[in-house]
């Protein structure tokens, strides 16, 4: 190794070690692990990862066939509609419960619906869909791109309808892409804490418990609930590496 090499190695190692020793000495210090089968912290990991389910059930239902049409089709202003569908991925956290409270009491005709929103499970799912969406569309429209347009077209020449084609060829093609990409939506979503924190406070979810017991309680009262937090977060990570792998 050259000494240009072991200079940006040493980069490497700084920046994994940046991110890796935190997480390794939060593992290895927990604190009081017997927090995890309190009622409270049971009944949000429920309330975190069925609404992070149903989230991102419907982040698939819309993310497929607008990936597809995004990959497949060009048409005025989608580089517009492209920069809006990733615009969630940038804004802030507070900012985006803000605006989505805005606009169920801004608008009279829809305001019926807070009732079902804010302090509502309902509300954690509308937020978890909001801020994981480009991430399942990012990832499908990146897997029909992958897709070579003439697979299809032979399809279609030997007689299989457009709608044949798209579930039996394209779909079946870019499986690794949406499992990624519901991994990735679903991940993104559970983490989120800001906007809840406006929109839907209870039911709580993990990471507004977190946020809860360290501002009631302190440090020590919050580590063990993190930890299990870090652990589905790696699980999920360690799916999406794979998959990743698995398409190469």
């Amino acid at each position: 190794m050259d000494k240009f090499d072991m200079i940006l190695s040493i980069f490497l190692i700084f920046i994994f070690s940046f991110v890796f020793l935190p997480i390794v000495y939060m593992i290895l210090n927990p604190g009081d692990l017997s927090q995890l089968i309190d009622r409270e912290v049971i009944e949000a990991f429920k309330t975190t990862l069925l609404a992070g389910a149903v989230a991102t059930s419907i982040a698939l239902i819309f993310g497929i066939p607008t990936g597809y049409v995004l990959a497949r089709h060009d048409f005025a202003f989608k580089s517009f509609i492209e920069a809006v569908l990733d615009l969630p991925m940038a804004i802030p956290h507070s900012v985006v419960g803000i605006m989505i409270l805005s606009f169920i009491y801004g608008v009279d005709f829809i305001k019926f619906v807070g009732e079902y929103i804010v302090d509502n499970f309902w509300g954690v799912v509308v937020v978890y869909l909001f801020v994981g969406i480009p991430f399942m569309i990012n990832s499908i429209r990146d897997g029909f791109l992958s897709v070579d347009e003439e697979i299809e077209h032979v399809s279609r020449t030997l007689g299989a309808s457009k709608l044949r084609t798209f579930f039996e060829i394209s779909l079946p093609l870019i499986k690794n892409n949406i499992i990624s990409g519901t991994i990735l939506s679903f991940a993104r979503g559970i983490s989120e804490v800001g906007a809840l924190l406006i929109i839907a406070y209870y039911p709580k979810t993990v990471p507004i418990l977190i946020y809860e017991r360290f501002m009631s309680f302190g440090l020590n009262a919050s580590k063990p609930i993190s930890v299990a937090m870090i652990a589905v977060s790696v699980v999920l990570f360690a799916l999406f590496r794979m998959f990743g792998k698995i398409k190469k």
